[in-house]
């Protein structure tokens, strides 16, 4: 079951933002938390619909058809409908650690616009395919967004999805950014699009964990080339459930090393881990524990409690995922406060200091440490080529070997 103006995966702060007719119907069905303006923000967000109705043990049906009936009734059809009219959406993917914080600036300055805000931003964690599913059925302009936000390369330059629109010139990058960290510039790495339809706000670097309890006598891997090499095979955690990361890591390695690389890189794969399980599992000691653990920065400073465990940064470059923006340009006027916002100093702040995500913007400490280079694929190679179809293609490549072990 679905409808047109919440998902059951949306939290209650968002729902409740978007329709606050909603807010005593929920909390007439036990909660009472969301009454309180500061706790509707702070529970609100740690909990979905769906599992709010588990919660409860509220049929799920029921209670999304006792809501739609709310906001269909006729004391509020009228202005919602007015309200569906003006509405400014933003939607898309931030990475776990940001989330939050800077959900809770974008809600700041929704109080100051004078249309409503539709923020649909979930965490990284839950996936595109949502989002993915969203766009394919869109058939106009007027159906897409206004802004879209996420790390990763396969929503962004696929042309069946958001790449189809950015070619017919809806797009437009509105973030006044013309110059770059020189944590960037130094290694000469472009992030500024010469097209000017993307920004880019800030990347999610993959670096290395390496176990030194699992090395077993090999030398400590400093590249990408070596994590490739017949010494690691069966050696390497990966983060295929990352699928921003994980594709990117995909994109940069066929660039630079070709496509036997990715068969290389399905070979050296020991298991499928989550960042944040590597960290979890990483005191353990047995006979399942990967030499090598590719993680995003971030994750580097909770494995620092391990003295077993080793931080790298690729000599090579660490493969970076981009965390863009489109905006729309038919709507530019509109959503500049928000695109200024989103291109601001205080945002990049919170992208290097909390999570570790280097932010383009001039000034700012990205705290990388000495000599720390970038692997990126480049504007003509993600023009020329269709990153959407490669990727479908270097997963299957991927898979042959994924384990260490030829499939098929």
């Amino acid at each position: 079951m679905s409808n047109k103006y919440f998902s059951r995966d949306d939290n209650l702060a968002e729902i409740c933002r978007q329709y606050p007719e909603l807010i005593s119907v929920l909390v007439n069905r036990g909660f009472e938390q969301l009454a309180d303006k500061e706790k509707r923000k702070s529970f609100g967000r740690m909990i979905t619909l769906k599992q709010a109705a588990e919660i409860k043990q509220i049929n799920l049906d029921k209670l999304e058809d006792i809501l739609i009936e709310k906001i269909e009734s006729d004391n509020f059809i009228g202005k919602k409908a007015q309200n569906t009219a003006d509405q400014i959406r933003v939607e898309g993917l931030l990475p776990c650690p940001v989330k939050i914080p800077i959900f809770e600036e974008l809600e700041k300055l929704a109080d100051d616009l004078n249309y409503p805000l539709s923020l649909n931003l979930k965490s990284a964690s839950q996936g595109l395919d949502w989002l993915k599913k969203g766009l394919l059925k869109i058939d106009s302009e007027e159906e897409i967004s206004d802004i879209f936000i996420s790390a990763g390369f396969d929503l962004f330059f696929d042309k069946n999805l958001i790449d189809k629109y950015r070619r017919q010139g809806v797009f437009k990058d509105l973030s006044g950014i013309n110059d770059l960290n020189k944590d960037f510039k130094d290694n000469n790495i472009d992030l500024l699009d010469p097209e000017g339809d993307y920004s880019v706000i800030g990347v999610v670097p993959a670096v290395f964990i390496v176990n030194m309890e699992e090395l077993g006598g090999r030398d400590i891997p400093k590249t990408w080339k070596d994590i490739l090499s017949e010494e690691f095979t069966d050696s390497v955690s990966l983060p295929v459930s990352d699928f921003d990361l994980f594709n990117a890591i995909l994109l940069n390695l066929y660039k630079k090393y070709g496509r036997e690389s990715i068969l290389r890189l399905g070979r050296s794969m020991k298991k499928s881990l989550h960042p944040a399980q590597m960290v979890k599992e990483g005191g353990r000691k047995d006979e399942d524990q990967p030499a090598v653990t590719i993680m995003p920065y971030f994750f580097t400073r909770m494995a620092k409690r391990f003295s077993h465990m080793k931080f790298v940064w690729p000599e090579d470059g660490a493969i970076i995922s981009p965390i863009f923006m489109l905006s729309k340009k038919k709507n530019a006027d509109r959503i500049k406060p928000l695109i200024d916002l989103l291109s601001s100093v205080k945002i990049g702040k919170i992208l290097s200091e909390q999570g570790l995500f280097p932010s383009v913007l001039p000034g700012i400490n990205n705290n990388l440490p000495e000599g720390a280079d970038f692997m990126w694929p480049g504007w003509d190679f993600l023009r020329s080529s269709d990153p959407g179809q490669l990727l479908k293609e270097l997963e299957n490549e991927f898979t042959k070997t994924a384990g260490g072990v030829l499939v098929g």
